[in-house]
């Protein structure tokens, strides 16, 4: 597991960027008041998905407006129609953890890669 921020980095209903050894994170708190990572790409136009906006649990392409589910990747609105990678999310004193392969790089939770 990897420490990437504390939970006070993220308010509710926002999201973050992290570089996670060279992958790009979005650290997300859904309105849920639960925290989420997803791929901060957008599966169908190469931009940030933290710039978007959070709405219950998807994440909205800020340029497209496509959007994600959070806890699974797949894509809820159009033009995406692939899904982007999310990583299992770990809270702990505060803080928030994603597990990272040998190498230091995120492992997604949903079998999709980038």
């Amino acid at each position: 597991m990897r420490k990437i921020c504390s939970t006070e980095d993220v308010p509710k209903g926002t999201a973050i960027s992290a570089d996670v050894d060279g992958v790009q994170v979005a650290i997300v708190h859904g309105e849920d008041d639960v925290f989420y990572a997803v791929h901060d790409e957008c599966s169908h136009a190469a931009v940030a998905l933290s710039e978007g906006e959070v709405e219950g649990c998807t994440l909205e392409c800020w340029l497209h407006g496509s959007r994600f589910d959070l806890r699974t990747g797949e894509p809820t609105g159009l033009p995406a129609t692939e899904p982007v990678p999310v990583y299992s999310v770990e809270v702990r004193d505060g803080d928030i953890y994603l597990p990272v392969d040998g190498d230091g790089r995120p492992l997604p939770s949903n079998g999709v890669t980038r």
